[in-house]
């Protein structure tokens, strides 16, 4: 018999889908990856304090917060397979899927919550100082104690690296914006607010040659694009806005997308195009990319596919 439904992923979106699933007597089915798009349970599983998720009042690790909702998922039934999805079929119903194991499975639902991942420099010294001073989440970590009043360095040049920027003028003495290239990417308003902006310095034809410290990320030796030359900055953080990636892969573009790659869901809900297929988190969020906003959303798409297979199927 197909699962009622099954779950891809297993960060705040997957996992809260599966607790609403598991409470509606679906029984549902989570694939929780093993190395397609990050490991399981998601960017979290890479950051260090959270504090901004409702519910603790001195924050809790991202490690920490994954693995209360993993187990509050086993609690209440959710079953758990540690692997990827290689591929799907979304063309006949039940749906089929085969996991990296080679095993097939089907489903009348499905939700997609596979997230995003950031894309990093591919720089040697950069995973030294991951989670040291560099991130790719002002908003997540910007309020850290290590980078309170503290210079800091954001790369990128679109409205992504300039809302970091703005972001972290709130907590930093002074940040520096910088890009490969002489103008912004980012929109008219933006690209105004960051250059009018007190705090913000724009380091201009700039990339990063290297990242040094000790224990934590102490700054950032910097190569011109247009002359070669060499320079030195001294930052606390470091963070990365070069764009994210969703995790779509295995859709084998079965789905539509919007310009950056996200997943489209219909406007105010996480149904697709393909009637029982529903998508949660980051993997269509291109905007707020928050553990909050992604478990709200996952709590929809669990209620809709509870809706959805009661008019369906009974």
């Amino acid at each position: 018999m197909p699962e009622k439904v099954i779950i891809i992923g297993s960060g705040p979106a997957g996992l809260t889908a599966a607790i609403y699933a598991a409470r509606a007597n679906l029984s549902p089915l989570l694939f929780e990856g093993f190395q397609s798009g990050g490991i399981p349970g998601g960017q979290l599983m890479i950051t260090g304090l959270v504090e901004n998720f409702p519910g603790f009042k001195n924050g809790i690790s991202g490690q920490h917060l994954m693995a209360e909702m993993r187990e509050q998922a086993l609690n209440f039934g959710v079953r758990f397979i540690m692997e990827d999805v290689e591929s799907i079929s979304l063309n006949t119903s039940p749906f089929s899927l085969i996991s990296t194991s080679g095993d097939a499975y089907e489903a009348q639902s499905v939700i997609i919550a596979t997230g995003a991942t950031a894309q990093r420099l591919p720089i040697h010294s950069e995973p030294i100082f991951w989670g040291r001073g560099i991130s790719a989440c002002a908003v997540c970590d910007g309020a850290l104690p290590i980078f309170r009043d503290k210079p800091l360095a954001v790369i990128g040049g679109g409205d992504s690296a300039v809302e970091e920027a703005m972001h972290l003028t709130k907590f930093g003495s002074k940040v520096y914006l910088i890009h490969r290239r002489d103008e912004l990417r980012a929109s008219r308003i933006m690209q105004k607010r960051a250059t009018t902006h007190p705090k913000i310095e724009i380091l201009w034809n700039k990339t990063v040659e290297y990242f040094f410290g000790d224990k934590l990320l102490e700054g950032l030796h910097l190569k011109d694009t247009v002359t070669g030359e060499l320079s030195t900055i001294r930052v606390s953080g470091a963070f990365e806005a070069i764009g994210h990636r969703p995790n779509t892969g295995f859709l084998n573009n079965q789905l539509p997308v919007d310009d950056k790659g996200y997943l489209i869901t219909k406007p105010g809900s996480t149904v697709t195009s393909i009637d029982g297929v529903f998508a949660a988190g980051d993997v269509k969020d291109s905007h707020y990319r928050q553990a909050i906003t992604a478990a709200g959303s996952g709590c929809m798409a669990a209620l809709e596919v509870e809706w959805w297979l009661q008019n369906k199927f009974e």
